[in-house]
Order: structure tokens, then sequence, then C-alpha cells
């Protein structure tokens, strides 16, 4: 089965209804046939937007977890690359691209695993151009 890299932005988007977008369709569609590939943080990551959607949005609880039972039900793999391992260049990608170390740790795993990238965040989607990782197709 092939894979891609879906960051949280997307993901967020499938637990945010106002957030829902064609990419976020997209890529869900895409699972149908294809396993998502993700960093380590990523189920910490889309944990805490759910969190913060309770604290800020008044979402409920049991809402998020349906998001987090919906996670579970998809085909994600996470990388088990030693994070210590990839640190110094997901901090380069920061500083250079002017991204978060979070964002940057999507970047970096799809530049090294050569996959493409799914993303809903702009800046993201530019640095992942300059670097030369391609976009997930029709996921923008």
């Amino acid at each position: 089965m092939s894979r891609f890299i879906v960051d949280c932005s997307v993901a967020m988007a499938w637990h945010f209804e106002e957030e829902f977008d064609e990419c976020a369709m997209g890529a869900l569609q895409r699972l149908k046939e294809a396993d998502a590939f993700v960093p380590r943080l990523f189920y910490l990551e889309a944990a805490n937007a759910a969190l913060m959607g309770e604290r800020r949005r008044g979402l409920s609880q049991d809402k998020s977890a349906v998001f987090m039972r919906l996670l579970r039900s998809l085909p994600i793999v996470q990388d088990e690359a030693d994070v210590a391992v990839v640190m110094d260049r997901i901090l380069l990608l920061a500083r250079t691209h002017g991204l978060t170390v979070y964002d940057a740790t999507y970047l970096e795993l799809a530049e090294r695993s050569g996959l493409p990238l799914a993303t809903r965040d702009e800046a993201l989607r530019r640095a992942a151009e300059r670097v030369g990782v391609s976009l997930v197709q029709g996921v923008a």
C-alpha cells in the first residue's frame, strides 16, 4: 500500500467542522487507498488540539473521544525514527523556513521518506516546495 504524510492541520479539520474543506476531504478519500505516515508527535498534537477545542470552543469531551477513535481507526503509521537523531535537521528546517519545530517535523519526515505531504498550513506548503518535497495533489 502506498503512503503519504498527513500533518495535524489536516487531521484537525476532521475534528473541527468549520475547518473541514476539500483538503480534509481529499486526505480522507486518499486513506481508502494509502496509509498516512506521521511523526511520533502526531497523536500528541491531535490530542492537544482536541483539548484546546474543549477549552476554547466549548466542544464536549465526547466529541474529542469520537475524534480520537476516528484517528485510531484510520490507516495511520507512525515513524519509528529516533527523534534525537533527526532533531538537528528539524531545527535547521524550522530556522531556515520560519516554521515551528512541530511543522518542521512533518517536513523532515516527508524529506527523509520521499513521500508527498498533505497539509493545510500555507507556510509548511511553501517550505515543502522550497526543499523539493512534493505535495499531495488534490489535497490543498
